[in-house]
């Protein structure tokens, strides 16, 4: 495969994996807001960082306000990162590799694009704000469902697959990030009634909550939910689950191509950190400190993978 078409891939499903998680970040704050008494907006300034949106946010605003986050991290054409700005990439770049998509894959991004278009034309209203934030879920899903049900499992769909897990890997760390930043008032909440909904909150913003009730039970505890969200390797949008989907799709370049990459040996590192480690000395070692190691590691995988990318042009 051209390297370009590999870029192609690899960005049409990291961006589209992006929108996605971004909407979920703002649900979270969202989710967040409705425990604060008052109107504080600060809860936004860590949800952006958590995004890392604030800087470029604070570039062009004078105070952070629930209404100008929200609209920052939906709409702006300014933002990047922004859920409009990301799924415009993402059509972008299935342009570009249009002859490596089934028509299916297509039609689902073409109409995505077009509904975000849509929907983030103006200024989304709080009363609006969850239908809206369930219709880019909805449409960005459909098209993994597309990519899922018509796509050949070659290097096209490892690709793309590689580019899924890297993002949802990186922002499933961001949101649980934001536990550590924003939700507890004090280290005497720890534990309480209150530590509990937040961690709850959590759940819902990774589409988590059901999987965990299955699996645990009715019961929430922080150390019960941290373990789900970063070590199970049954729960798709884990840490865990994605290092090990990263590394298969690797595994099966090696496979196709014959020759090992950097990347590759990475990602089972990766993997392995997972494995030898257990929740209990997670917390020991302090939860927010080992999400940013996890971040660097991502962050880190991902540069790698790119330069990789030169070897199959």
């Amino acid at each position: 495969m051209l390297g370009k078409t590999a870029n192609g891939l690899y960005w049409m499903f990291r961006y589209l994996e992006r929108a996605e998680n971004t909407s979920r970040l703002v649900e979270t704050g969202q989710r967040i807001g409705l425990t604060r008494l008052g109107d504080d907006d600060d809860e936004w300034v860590s949800v952006m960082q958590s995004a890392s949106v604030l800087d470029a946010f604070n570039e062009g605003h004078d105070e952070v306000t629930k209404e100008a986050a929200v609209d920052w991290m939906l709409r702006s054409k300014d933002n990047p990162s922004s859920v409009l700005s990301t799924i415009s990439e993402a059509r972008q770049n299935a342009r570009m590799v249009r002859t490596a998509l089934t028509g299916e894959v297509w039609e689902a991004m073409n109409g995505c694009y077009m509904a975000a278009r849509e929907i983030l034309a103006r200024k989304v209203s709080e009363r609006d704000l969850p239908k809206v934030l369930g219709l880019i879920r909805q449409r960005t899903a459909l098209v993994r469902g597309a990519t899922h049900g018509t796509m050949l499992r070659n290097d096209i769909y490892d690709f793309a697959r590689i580019g899924t897990f890297l993002e949802r890997g990186d922002n499933t760390a961001r949101i649980l990030d934001v536990k550590y930043y924003v939700l507890l008032p004090s280290a005497l909440s720890v534990g309480s009634s209150l530590d509990n909904v937040h961690w709850e909150t959590i759940l819902r913003s990774v589409s988590a909550r059901g999987g965990f009730r299955m699996a645990y039970g009715s019961q929430v505890n922080a150390r019960d939910i941290a373990q789900f969200l970063i070590l199970d390797r049954r729960m798709p949008r884990s840490l865990n689950f994605c290092a090990s989907k990263i590394h298969d799709n690797l595994r099966y370049l090696v496979s196709d191509y014959g020759a090992e990459t950097p990347s590759y040996h990475m990602a089972q590192a990766l993997v392995d950190r997972f494995v030898h480690h257990d929740i209990d000395a997670v917390f020991e070692s302090g939860l927010h400190e080992y999400i940013q190691s996890v971040l660097i590691a991502f962050g880190q995988l991902g540069g790698q993978i790119e330069k990789d990318y030169r070897f199959y042009e």
